[in-house]
């Protein structure tokens, strides 16, 4: 798997890893439907209840251990969710490609997306809202090598994230709204003030990450944890990189970092 080598350097530190396959994605696309699309209704709530039920799993395969919880791009998003909705999942937790508020797309995306689902139907994916959202990432790199130049700065990473049938489609319609009206939600500050003051939390993106406004929106996320009061919130930014901070050129650096947050959280439990 594109994380298999995270998965090996967590396990080589003592860390038992588990990963939650999105449905809609990976190996959980039914036979016969569309890539990316999560169901015809109320897909982000099940996505994130989901997760809650894998982290169920976990904590009855692994009783009494710590569960810390990291969650990349649409799964830091999950994760935001989670902690506000059901923080005893975990006692910690990591986000990374993150960001703080909804884009400034956003407000006129979930129209469009309601427009769009009437013109293409809720399971089929819309070029327009492709074009708006993944299709603007890479502007920043032109001359791109690839339209997916954004995710890292490693071009053998790029490749095999370009040649892996299970990577870059396009989601339905109905998934990108169900986004769209939940990254409101997420960001409301009644909701981010439910979480747990005493929640470690870890946030950690590169500086030229387009999902994180380069920087910009991975600190509203920090500076709004920050605002309600969570005691331990930190932030890095790593120069110059990109969205896939575990599959960057100086991914050794940021597992590393990643591990050495781990360890402190679990020796502070001890």
């Amino acid at each position: 798997t594109r994380y298999g080598r995270l998965a090996e350097e967590l396990a080589g530190a003592g860390y038992s890893v588990n990963a939650h396959d999105h449905r809609g994605h990976g190996q959980s696309i039914p036979e016969g439907a569309s890539a990316g699309h999560m169901a015809d209704s109320d897909s982000w709530n099940r996505i994130v209840e989901d997760a809650h039920g894998v982290n169920r799993e976990i904590a009855k395969r692994h009783r009494g251990l710590p569960i810390i919880m990291l969650g990349h791009s649409m799964g830091s998003f999950v994760l935001q969710q989670l902690l506000f909705e059901r923080p005893n999942d975990m006692v910690a937790a990591a986000l990374s490609g993150s960001n703080g508020k909804p884009p400034p797309i956003a407000v006129v995306g979930k129209l469009l997306a309601r427009i769009e689902r009437v013109r293409v139907g809720k399971g089929n994916p819309s070029p327009v809202l492709q074009k708006l959202t993944f299709g603007e990432y890479s502007k920043p790199f032109e001359p791109a090598r690839t339209e997916f130049d954004w995710l890292s700065r490693d071009p053998d990473e790029v490749d095999k994230y370009v040649a892996d049938p299970l990577m870059g489609f396009a989601v339905s319609t109905q998934t990108w709204l169900d986004l769209l009206i939940a990254l409101d939600r997420i960001s409301k500050p009644s909701n981010v003030a439910k979480v747990p003051k005493d929640k470690p939390l870890y946030l950690f993106a590169g500086d030229q990450d387009p999902v994180g406004d380069n920087g910009k929106g991975m600190k509203n996320l920090y500076d709004a944890y920050k605002r309600a009061a969570i005691f331990d919130v930190r932030l890095k930014l790593y120069p110059n990189a990109r969205h896939e901070m575990l599959n960057e050129t100086n991914r050794q650096e940021v597992t590393e970092d990643l591990i050495a947050w781990c360890d402190e959280i679990v020796a502070a439990r001890a």
